[in-house]
């Protein structure tokens, strides 16, 4: 059966009908009410519009292909055939408007009145996260942005978009249940942790090693090795989280993980984070590696306080003590692994470790008095550490916390743009 003129009329009324839709696609600069404060970076903007205008270029080409196809009149097309490209044209422009709709969640938030900006000061502090001790890879552009549930989480730059194609920036998502206030700097530094790992090649590396080891002990230490690599993807994170942030990494942990005993307890081998009582065990362990300090032995009492091994049965006990037996094996690997892209440099050199040490963190909270405005001329994960050591000790409330974290954050957010503007090039006005 060819198809009939009727069928083809209608094809090309659906066809073009979505033509119509593809065109109704605004860039976001003309749909999305922000204060300039509040905006993205120019490299994140410019990547996410030329992301999403290649995209409906590339589908409006193809559905004008198809409706030149259609109008032929030397082919003997089925109905069925012409349907059936029909169908993927849909498939392709509803794989648009998924990518559109990405980056359009993440972007909306921006029009909240405080978190718009707060949020542009998320992100500068994401890319303060994502800077080492040398240029070992190119920044990618980062988003940050607000939704609900328990934890954060990252959609990584370069990875599959769902249908295709490659993520023009990194998109971080935040909790509302952590802005604003304590613990909001771990959750953004570990989920940048993640696409800092990503960027160094980290995991493919560090997973042989840790076979190595696997292969090499017997018994249940045979069993942690095995574990620590199948957690070694949320655990890099971490260590990145404790390396920019000091203390203020493991009390965030703390705070996301203080959960019913029952889950803290609770060792699921097919998940890719480690049980929360040994996480933030092993959290501590590599502050007390990294940034040496009596701190670290006071968390971990006083998370043995909170969360007693007394009662777990023979098996999770023999499971725990056998972990607890290769945490410094397992934290010196960690910290000495030479991956190729550190060109010979092991990841616990790749940060500025000095400037986090806790005895430089308190003097940098009693000179600057906690105080924004002196804050502000230090990186922002350094600032946020400093505040998370002054709550350690006792010198910070979290109402003051809360009210100083704002208000850097603000004052992020409003020099990013006015540095923005600064760096744009002049407006040319013709004369009359």
């Amino acid at each position: 059966m060819l198809l009939a003129p009727y069928a083809a009329s209608t094809l090309q009324l659906e066809t073009r009908a979505l033509l119509t839709r593809i065109d109704r696609l605004q860039p976001f600069a003309l749909v999305m009410p922000m204060v300039a404060a509040a905006r993205v970076s120019s490299e994140a903007s410019d990547a996410i519009e030329r992301y999403l205008l290649e995209g409906r270029r590339t589908l409006r080409a193809r559905v004008l292909e198809y409706l030149h196809w259609l109008r032929r009149r030397d082919h003997a097309a089925r109905p069925d055939e012409a349907q059936r490209r029909f169908a993927f044209l849909k498939l392709r422009f509803n794989v648009v408007l998924t990518h559109f709709d990405i980056f359009a969640n993440a972007l909306t938030v921006r029009g909240e009145i405080g978190n718009g900006v707060w949020l542009a000061g998320l992100d500068a502090t994401a890319e303060d996260a994502l800077t080492l001790d040398a240029e070992y890879y190119q920044l990618p552009p980062v988003v940050t942005y607000l939704d609900r549930g328990h934890g954060a989480a990252i959609r990584r730059a370069r990875t599959r978009l769902p249908g295709g194609g490659a993520n023009p920036v990194a998109i971080i998502r935040v909790p509302r249940e952590r802005m604003v206030g304590s613990g909001i700097a771990s959750s953004l530094v570990h989920e940048a942790g993640h696409q800092g790992a990503a960027l160094l090649d980290l995991l493919p590396s560090l997973r042989a090693e840790l076979r190595a080891r696997e292969r090499a002990s017997a018994g249940p230490e045979r069993l942690a090795w095995r574990l620590w690599e199948r957690w070694i993807s949320e655990i890099a994170a971490d260590f990145w989280s404790v390396a920019k942030l000091g203390v203020a990494a493991t009390q965030g942990l703390m705070g996301v993980v203080s959960l019913p005993r029952a889950f803290v307890f609770r060792v699921q081998f097919d998940d890719p984070h480690p049980f929360p009582w040994i996480r933030v065990k092993l959290s501590a362990a590599m502050g007390r590696m990294l940034h040496p300090d009596p701190q670290w032995a006071l968390l971990d009492q006083l998370w043995e306080a909170f969360y007693p091994r007394t009662g777990l049965d023979a098996s999770r006990l023999a499971l725990i003590e056998a972990l607890e037996r290769s945490i410094p094996a397992f934290i010196e690997l960690l910290a000495s692994h030479r991956p190729a892209a550190l060109r010979g440099a092991s990841l616990g050199r790749a940060f500025d470790l000095p400037s986090r040490r806790p005895s430089r963190l308190r003097a940098l909270f009693r000179i600057s008095r906690g105080g924004p405005e002196a804050l502000l001329s230090l990186p922002p994960t350094l600032a946020l550490a400093v505040l998370g050591q002054a709550k350690q000790d006792r010198r910070l409330t979290p109402e003051r916390e809360s009210r100083v974290v704002a208000e850097l954050l603000t004052r992020i957010g409003l020099r990013r743009a006015l540095e923005g503007a600064r760096a744009a090039p002049p407006v040319r006005v013709a004369a009359a």
